[in-house]
């Protein structure tokens, strides 16, 4: 005969518990391995970094570019904090102050500033579609004074079309003035504004980005303006297979699809004519990308390419998607300030956290005896996962913690050992029932989670209603709260119940020893059921007397109503 195979001897209970925690743990090294590589090879920290008013950072003052006896509107100034606190935000700097001081503008960010967010901050994002008229790559042969037109022949060159053009892209428009400036246009001035500005019904010489090519470019036919939505992405084949390419994918208005369709329509109608076929995304003046017509485009969703990577076409994306500033600023100032609470504020929010951390430790030992030790071991585990969760977010998304985010920390610990508590008391009703404690704990388990979901929901709720309607520090708070309050629910899910799963398997807990916190006559264990009495087995009369004091104090109300009856019938009876 085969053998029977053989079966675990270990309760289901305790596999379940075994396995909680065994995945705990993977979190746990994985969350510790991410950091750790984030320090050997990506710039991270074992510490988070601190917001603009614990470390400070950098102040810079935005002057508008305004003409001679011209002022900028108040309702101009606010847009333009609007549109430059989103365009921070999406940087991934977070707890940086965007205000008006005057008729300037004054953005402080915490740490110091790199070029690519000092570009976001003051860039107009000025976007416009042109199609291509004249291309040419830039050489590095330079022009000497012989080579180069007389002064005197400018004047007498035309600058008006002989011939009416019929379109944005007739060669008509490219006259002998246009054609004299494309050929002495020197790409290195694109660093001047004024030197590749033009109206919007007038051609434009200009450059890429690169300085590289210079183009004579049409009127402008579709404006930035009418985009609604940026983002970036990898460009993907029919196949869905990855090319490694960055773009920038735009979504146009109504009005921006219906243009667009036009251009599309006729730009690929000149297919195999370069550069012709070609139109240009222009940013502030620069060319982004010039690429030809590969198709009619009539649902309003092109795509900018070019030499992008992830973190240049987010940039440019963000800048599109937030909109131009309806102003242009020029930097007053860059200076370097100190922190606005310092470290003594810091220290004063640690210890206040410490504090409360004891408070709920002494609560909990007075309260729960020995089962406390869950509560102090659940409460240091969701310490950890929380400390390095936020130094991972403070490495990758630029997460910063301010006093603000230290209060939300705090105010965790409280709702963290409310989770604890509630279970707690469910397993004690169960033990007052009269189940035995691996029973207890399993049912108050499925009583006490969905009271903990509905809580955490709450919260969470709470915390994202408030990361959406507020600015500044309290964003802060809201995100740390929310964060806490799902670490919550995964110590709760993933340690408390396992833990007491397995402790109810020892003998110090299943026997109900007075110091364990789960002791059913300590409980007042003396009903089964609602309204059910039994008499407790050889206990002594004081201790009779206190469990039934307990009991009576747990009742419902429907509960003391209903033994109210039964004493009455009894009494009847006799």
């Amino acid at each position: 005969m085969a053998a029977a195979p053989k079966r675990s001897s270990r309760p289901t209970p305790v596999r379940k518990a075994w396995r909680s925690l065994t995945w705990l743990g993977v979190i746990i090294v994985g969350l510790f391995a991410i950091n750790a590589a984030g320090v050997i090879w990506g710039g991270g920290s074992w510490t988070p970094k601190l917001a603009l008013d614990l470390e400070g950072g950098t102040q810079i003052i935005l002057e508008p570019k305004l003409e001679s006896g011209q002022s900028a509107s108040q309702e101009q100034l606010d847009q333009a904090v609007s549109i430059i606190r989103q365009r921070v935000d999406a940087s991934g700097v977070a707890e940086s102050e965007v205000m008006t001081e005057g008729s300037n503008v004054v953005v402080r960010i915490p740490g110091e500033l790199d070029a690519q967010t000092k570009a976001r901050i003051q860039s107009s994002a000025k976007l416009e579609l042109r199609p291509v008229l004249m291309a040419s790559a830039v050489t590095d042969q330079s022009i000497s004074p012989s080579d180069s037109p007389a002064p005197t022949d400018e004047p007498a060159l035309e600058s008006t079309p002989t011939v009416k053009p019929t379109d944005a892209s007739d060669p008509n428009w490219v006259t002998p003035a246009l054609q004299a400036e494309f050929d002495s246009f020197d790409c290195s001035s694109l660093d001047d504004p004024s030197a590749s500005a033009a109206p919007s019904d007038e051609p434009l010489v200009t450059c890429d980005a690169t300085r590289t090519v210079k183009y004579v470019l049409g009127p402008v036919e579709v404006s930035g303006a009418n985009i609604v939505d940026a983002t970036n992405g990898v460009i993907t084949t029919q196949s869905g297979a990855s090319t490694g390419t960055w773009a920038v994918n735009l979504v146009f208005d109504e009005q921006g699809t219906k243009d667009f369709a036009k251009v599309s329509t006729r730009l690929y109608a000149l297919s195999g004519q370069a550069p012709r076929d070609q139109f240009a995304f222009v940013l502030d003046g620069a060319v982004l990308s010039a690429p030809s017509m590969n198709g009619i485009i009539t649902d309003g969703k092109p795509q900018i390419t070019g030499s992008f990577d992830q973190e240049s076409s987010k940039a440019l994306a963000d800048q599109l998607k937030f909109g131009a500033l309806p102003l242009s600023f020029t930097v007053q100032s860059s200076d370097t300030i100190s922190a606005t609470l310092g470290t003594s504020q810091l220290q004063s929010g640690l210890i206040a956290g410490l504090i409360g951390l004891i408070l709920v430790v002494i609560y909990s030992f007075f309260q729960y005896r020995a089962l406390a030790s869950v509560t102090i071991a659940s409460l240091v585990i969701a310490a950890i996962i929380t400390y390095l969760t936020i130094t991972i977010l403070s490495w990758r998304e630029g997460y910063r913690l301010s006093l603000a985010g230290i209060a939300g920390l705090i105010v965790a610990i409280g709702f963290t050992a409310d989770s604890f508590i509630v279970y707690f008391e469910r397993v004690r009703d169960e033990l007052r029932d009269g189940r035995p404690l691996v029973g207890a704990v399993e049912a108050g388990w499925k009583r006490a989670f969905r009271t903990i979901l509905a809580s955490k929901g709450v919260n969470l709720l709470a915390a994202v209603v408030l990361f959406i309607l507020a600015v500044g520090s309290v964003k802060g708070f809201a995100y740390t709260l929310g964060l806490t309050t799902i670490i919550d629910v995964i110590i709760v899910i993933l340690f408390t119940h396992p833990m007491l799963q397995l402790l109810a398997q020892t003998k110090f807990f299943s026997s109900g020893n007075p110091w364990s916190g789960l002791d059913p006559n300590a409980l007042g264990a003396v009903y089964r059921g609602r309204a059910e009495f039994r008499k407790p087995t050889e206990q002594p009369a004081r201790k009779v007397a206190s469990s039934s004091k307990e009991a009576q104090k747990r009742q419902t109300i429907a509960e003391r109503k209903a033994a109210e009856l039964a004493g009455q019938s009894e009494g009847k009876e006799s």
